[in-house]
């Protein structure tokens, strides 16, 4: 369902596109004559994770629903900061978007110093796109069969037990922290340079768990090769109905969910703003749509602009005393 390739072509294009020789026409162009050109959705992480799966899933049925051609772009490194570099720095004219959530506009600027942005001002919140846990999941070879059986082995060899993340310092490496924490263990933590390097260490058995966020491990869960341990969200996820949470597994109140959203640069006109909110909330209100997010392991919702925002501006303020208290540092 997912189209996994972009047009080279159409990539190259929209890429090549003068929009800085387009700002004084964009930005005063009422809303009815938005888009006029291939619109870019940078994805700020590496083909294969959670980022780039929901966001060419956005990009391809936005291009089918609303006629638009919306090319994805990857533009990964530093924990996503990178890509939302970019993008603040684009011209705000509604045609370079980006994806955000907690690893790039929430827990980034903590980690990176000197970042030349700041979330809550720099970036125009558009559209709210899904929500997911993050999931502890093994090996289906591994002699851990619950989320109980991890504790019990950590307890009794402090330290020796691995798990897996994209990184130092992301959201799920962090979900890790705070599991290690409530439960009273020392677990190892592995951090790799994205989610599929870990995915492939996880199946191989190179680590005992690996944390990750669910529409990364999906397909893996599903086939059969990865155990799904428990999600960290407050309530089970619809897709995996059957996997406790870490709350039902003794760890009262354990709730740690992500969003994925799509945002532009600030100053972006109004008028273009509402009108990508509008047909991205249309599209999240289709039943082919739920069911595709939902079979990614993420539960589409959407928001208006503001709702966004204000949930952007809570978790960059929540969040700051969870990566300092963590100890997180970037290599």
């Amino acid at each position: 369902m997912i189209r996994s390739l972009i047009s080279f072509t159409a990539l190259a294009f929209a890429l090549g596109l003068n929009a800085q020789a387009q700002t004084g026409a964009a930005a005063s162009a009422p809303a009815g004559a938005y888009p006029s050109k291939p619109i870019r959705l940078i994805v700020p992480f590496p083909p294969g994770g959670g980022t780039d799966i929901l966001s060419r899933l956005v990009a391809t049925k936005l291009t089918e629903s609303a006629k638009w051609t919306v090319v994805a772009d990857n533009r990964a490194g530093a924990g996503g900061t990178i890509g939302i570099t970019e993008a603040v720095k684009s011209t705000p004219t509604g045609y370079d978007l980006v994806m955000g959530q907690k690893d790039n506009l929430v827990i980034g600027p903590w980690l990176y110093k000197n970042l030349p942005w700041d979330p809550t001002k720099d970036l125009t919140a558009v559209a709210h796109v899904a929500y997911t846990p993050v999931i502890i999941v093994t090996n289906a070879n591994s002699k851990f069969k619950t989320l109980a059986d991890v504790v019990t082995a950590a307890k009794a060899s402090p330290g020796t037990i691995t798990y897996g993340s994209p990184g130092n310092g992301t959201s799920i490496h962090l979900a890790g922290d705070l599991f290690e924490k409530a439960a009273g263990i020392k677990l190892s933590h592995i951090p790799y340079k994205g989610s599929n390097p870990a995915l492939m260490d996880a199946l191989s058995g190179n680590v005992d768990l690996l944390v990750s966020s669910l529409p990364s491990a999906m397909a893996q869960i599903k086939s059969g090769k990865l155990r799904p341990l428990a999600v960290t969200s407050a309530k089970r996820s619809s897709s995996l109905p059957d996997v406790p949470t870490v709350a039902e597994s003794g760890f009262k109140d354990f709730d740690v969910s992500t969003w994925y959203g799509v945002f532009a640069p600030a100053g972006t006109p109004a008028a273009v703003v509402n009108t990508i909110n509008a047909e991205v909330n249309k599209l999240l209100a289709t039943p082919e749509m739920k069911a595709a997010i939902q079979a990614q392991g993420a539960e589409a919702q959407a928001m208006t602009p503001a709702q966004l925002a204000t949930l952007l501006k809570t978790d960059y303020t929540k969040w700051k005393g969870i990566v300092e208290a963590s100890g997180a540092k970037i290599e």
